[in-house]
Order: C-alpha cells, then sequence, then structure tokens
C-alpha cells in the first residue's frame, strides 16, 4: 500500500484488481457550492450532478475519472465528505441476478471515493478486491464502512482519512448495502442469503442474524426506529426491530422496490422501479395509501433539510422528479446524467 498525488487529488493504492497506474481515481470539481444542495450519481456517465437546493437547478456536474458505474452516495454527518462508491458494473436493472449469482465476483473490483462535500475536489481513493455496494460513515463520524460483494461476504472498516482497513467482519453471502440504525447498529443486507447481518459498530462484532426476504438488497432505516429491508427478487419488505433485531412484519408489494423510507409526514415511501412510481403506505399495516408516477426506472429519493420536498432519482429516465410532499404532487423534473442512481442533501 503506498501513498501517492494523482490527478486532482490524494489517492490511497490498494487491492487494485488490475487497475494500471494511469487508471487511478481523480476528479474534475466545480466551483465551491454554498447552501443547500443535491448530489447525485451518474452511473452511466461516471459524473455526479450538483442541484441548488432552493432552486432546483442544476449548477454543476463533477466527472468522476477512472473509474465505472459509481452508485451510491452518502454525506459524512458533518456535511464536508461525500462518499462514493463504485461497483465497476451495472446495476440499474437490478441487482438479485448478480449479487446472488455470484456475477459481479469476477469483475475488476470496487472502490470508494472520498470528495470533498462543496466542490467534489478528491479527497483520497480505495481501490477494493471486490465490488462494494455503498460506503458510510458510522453515525459518529469516525469511521467508514463497505462491503465486499463476495461468497461468504466481508465489511470492511476504513480509516477516514486514508481509507486503509482497520478491520474485517465476517458477514453473509454477496452482502450490498450497509446502513445504520437508529440506535447505532450497523445493518448489512446480504443479496446472496436472504439475510441482514446485526453488527455492534463499537466492537466491529456480529451480534444478530434476520431471515428475511428473497434478495434483500439494504435495511433502510425509518424515523420510527425500524429498518426496512427491500427484498428485491421476493417484491416485499422486511421489517425488522432494532430493539429485539428481530423480523416483526412482512409487507408484499407486488413489485420490486429500490428503497424505502419513512418520509417526514410520517408515510412510509417505496419506489416501484419496474413501473417508474414512489407508492406510498401506511408505516404501520403495511396498507397502500396511494402512488405516483415519477419516470422510468424511480430508484432512491432523498428528502430536503426542511422536510418540504423529495428528490427521486430515475435511472431509466435520466432524471429526477422534485416532489412537495405536502400535496404529494411532482413539482419539476431535472435532467441529469445517464442512469441516475445514488442521491443525497447537503
Amino acid at each position: 500500500m503506498k501513498l501517492s498525488t494523482c490527478g486532482l487529488g490524494l489517492v490511497l493504492l490498494g487491492a487494485c484488481g488490475g487497475h494500471d497506474a494511469g487508471d487511478e481515481p481523480s476528479t474534475i470539481p466545480i466551483d465551491p457550492i454554498q447552501g443547500e444542495a443535491v448530489f447525485v450519481v451518474n452511473g452511466g456517465d461516471n459524473s455526479i450532478t450538483a442541484i441548488d437546493g432552493s432552486a432546483d437547478e442544476v449548477i454543476g456536474t463533477i466527472e468522476l475519472l477512472g473509474v465505472e458505474y459509481p452508485h451510491h452516495i452518502y454525506a459524512s454527518p458533518d456535511r464536508e465528505t461525500l462518499l462514493i462508491a463504485v461497483p465497476g458494473s451495472d446495476l440499474s436493472e437490478g441487482h438479485s441476478g448478480g449479487h446472488g449469482g455470484g456475477g459481479h465476483e469476477g469483475s475488476i473490483g470496487g472502490a470508494v471515493l472520498a470528495l470533498d462535500a462543496r466542490t467534489g475536489a478528491l479527497r483520497a481513493a480505495r481501490r477494493l478486491d471486490a465490488p462494494n455496494h455503498n460506503a458510510i460513515f458510522s453515525p459518529d463520524g469516525t469511521s467508514v464502512w463497505t462491503s465486499q460483494i463476495a461468497t461468504p461476504g466481508e465489511v470492511l472498516v476504513l480509516d477516514t482519512t486514508t481509507l486503509a482497513t482497520r478491520t474485517t467482519i465476517a458477514v453473509g453471502d454477496a452482502p450490498a448495502e450497509v446502513t445504520f440504525a437508529p440506535s447505532g447498529d450497523a445493518f448489512v443486507a446480504n443479496t446472496g442469503s436472504d439475510d441482514v447481518t446485526i453488527v455492534d459498530p463499537t466492537t466491529a462484532s456480529v451480534i444478530a442474524t434476520a431471515t428475511v426476504g428473497d434478495a434483500p438488497v439494504g435495511a433502510w432505516p425509518g424515523t420510527d426506529g425500524r429498518m426496512y429491508v427491500d427484498n428485491e427478487a421476493g417484491k416485499s419488505l422486511s421489517v425488522i426491530d432494532p430493539t429485539s433485531r428481530t423480523v416483526v412484519a412482512t409487507f408484499t408489494l407486488g413489485f420490486t422496490p429500490a428503497l424505502a423510507a419513512i418520509a417526514p409526514n410520517g408515510e412510509l415511501w417505496v419506489t416501484d422501479t419496474e413501473n417508474g412510481k414512489l407508492v406510498f403506505l401506511d408505516a404501520a399495516s403495511g396498507a397502500r395509501l396511494g402512488d405516483l408516477a415519477t419516470a422510468a426506472g424511480a430508484h432512491a429519493f432523498a428528502f430536503s433539510r426542511d422536510g418540504a420536498k423529495a428528490y427521486v432519482t430515475n435511472q431509466l429516465a435520466g432524471t429526477v422528479s422534485v416532489i412537495d410532499l405536502a400535496t404529494r404532487m411532482l413539482t419539476k423534473t431535472i435532467a441529469v446524467g445517464s442512469k441516475p442512481n445514488g442521491i443525497v442533501v447537503r
């Protein structure tokens, strides 16, 4: 492992997976952003679209060099750093086939990029042995967690500055998204073994494993304290109580979910990626309250800081839908890059 200066940022090289030195990750940053901003990862053209959170207009595009198919994005607790996961393969048409069948395991490996949250300038990057689905800061901001999509699977706990590995945790098969419950525990959705590994972040030890539906992709934290697991092949949501660490409900959807979250109005929102919709559910019973068409390939969504708006990425349409929460109405459609997926509000 060595440190070197590359492109427009500091790059940590390790587990390069066959990449040449000239292929090291770098970025083409933008002018500093002031105020609230929405960042959208465009997996099809290796870029990040920055949207002004007040005007809902594109204000810049950060180019990602030396990587292919960036996927999800998270901000640090202080909103100063953005983490990008780069699995290196196109996940826009679903996860379960590749994850469960080991389709990603023979690829060139994944990567983690850490960017300045105002300009997109590269702060650090790390190549990984296997593809990863996301990279996320621990709630206290002292470590970075990312999965290794392999069988058996692993989660890597990384240093926040260098992205060097501090700890490796054995989890289930083909782990996808790593998230944190409001209680603080880490939840790892294992797409290949149809379960969720729950980890104590203080000791980095596995404390429970919850069996869920077919091909879980993420355990999404709800503001009600519960975790909502989207079972992609099973077309359902498994609800986990973080206190008992057990599944307490299963909601049958009848469509392929991409992400689930409790909206500021208390409803459970789920993206229907097959039909390009947002679906609104009662969080207690799973009863369907309504839906809203956004655009083809509805995927991830995020809420504005004041809870008045939602932003939905539409992978197949290359757009972001802006939703007014009070009326549940589409107010604007913003053209972004190719195959937008991950999204975060800073």
